[in-house]
């Protein structure tokens, strides 16, 4: 008899998986749009009341295969007092580190966790707004799409923001202020353009991209109260890797999140001096990761306060959630499949398995997209990225 372990391996459940997340996901971008066209000009508020809801509904599904299908777990260090304030309370701006394949997805375990889970936000190419289901959520979701034109994006970003951070609950903006995925490869370029430029030389990080931060800040002020410094990191000699395809094999990874929150009042108003100000966070986020990679604990050398660790529980909902659609969405599929079969109507047939194999290839692409080599290169010169550095 098949065990779990291996069950859970098979290319039939994870087409199972796919089908349940593009099938609800497209319904979902269908709700999406009509609510786009019909509501939000008559009611922008109850738009993105229903759109949090909309969102958690997709976002979560993801959750679901991190936590209840792959027993995986984020371990939290945070001061409580700040835990409490982010606890679905205020507007704010969360910078990350960038360097894992689901450093994003532990980042939306964390929002989960504090109920922002459907108002998370990013900074994000504009080629992904055209991409079915997660591009067109975040399209109808109101996300910072930029064109890595500065002149452009700038105008963008203050318009954006004041609408995101206009939201009736409150709102997690991401910003990866080093652009790009950590690789050895694009740490090397980093170094070289530090040293040339006088900038620190971070040992586990990218040069932070400076530019998109400092254009954020004044749209920002009087608006969202405080920056979130979000420091992740995985064991060296963990046992599995952190990636896609080791969650949907249903192998648990276990990620060591730092947390602290900054009052957006003691950021540098003038551009320089808040530059500067983002280039010392990041020289603290590497001796962070540097303390937990040599000790296991991120305040050992770093210089940086204590705090106590938290593992939250997992949510019912996001069970619940993926449970609802996998019914609905794999009924529907076997339905047509059989009836299909049954009335000897083979152009429906063959419509069926053209679309299984469409789901999964698309699930294979989604895959490949996400994994580190398939990032962007780091130091290729745009308008944006000339300016941003």
């Amino acid at each position: 008899m098949i065990s779990l372990v291996e069950l859970k391996k098979l290319t039939l459940v994870h087409l199972g998986i796919a089908v349940t997340f593009f099938v609800s996901g497209l319904i979902i971008n269908l709700v999406q749009l009509i609510l786009y066209v019909a509501l939000k000009p008559f009611n922008t508020k109850l738009f993105r009341h229903i759109m949090y809801y909309l969102c958690y509904s997709l976002y979560s599904q993801l959750i679901f295969v991190a936590e209840w299908y792959a027993n995986s777990n984020l371990h939290l260090y945070m001061d409580p007092n700040d835990l409490e304030k982010l606890c679905g309370k205020e507007h704010v701006m969360i910078i990350q580190n960038h360097s894992y394949e689901i450093d994003w997805l532990c980042g939306w375990m964390f929002a989960d966790k504090v109920g922002c889970l459907g108002n998370c936000k990013a900074y994000a190419k504009k080629v992904i707004s055209y991409v079915p289901v997660m591009g067109w959520a975040w399209k109808f979701a109101e996300f910072v799409f930029l064109e890595r034109s500065f002149d452009k994006d700038s105008e963008i970003i203050a318009r954006q923001l004041k609408e995101i951070f206009d939201y009736p609950d409150p709102v997690w903006l991401l910003l990866n202020a080093e652009g790009t995925r950590f690789t050895p490869k694009k740490h090397e370029a980093s170094v070289k353009f530090a040293q040339e430029r006088g900038l620190p030389v971070l040992k586990h990080h990218l040069v932070p991209r400076t530019k998109g931060f400092t254009t954020s800040l004044p749209t920002m002020r009087g608006r969202c109260v405080a920056i979130y410094d979000t420091t992740l990191a995985f064991k060296r000699d963990a046992k599995n890797s952190p990636t896609i395809s080791t969650l949907l094999n249903g192998l648990p990874v276990e990620g060591h999140m730092f947390a602290r929150r900054i009052p957006l009042e003691s950021v540098p108003e003038d551009e320089t001096a808040a530059a500067e100000w983002l280039h010392n966070l990041y020289r603290e986020k590497d001796r962070l990761v540097d303390s937990f990679l040599t000790t296991g604990n991120f305040c050992e050398t770093s210089g940086i306060k204590e705090v106590p660790v938290t593992v939250f529980k997992y949510r019912t909902c996001s069970l619940l959630n993926f449970a609802c659609w996998a019914i609905f969405s794999i009924s529907l599929i076997l339905y047509y499949l059989v009836s299909s079969f049954l009335s000897q109507n083979w152009i429906g047939l063959s419509i069926a398995l053209g679309v299984l194999l469409t789901i999964y290839m698309l699930m294979i692409k989604s895959i490949n997209m996400s994994k580190i080599s398939k990032a962007s290169s780091y130091g290729s010169e745009s308008k944006t990225d000339s300016k941003s550095k």
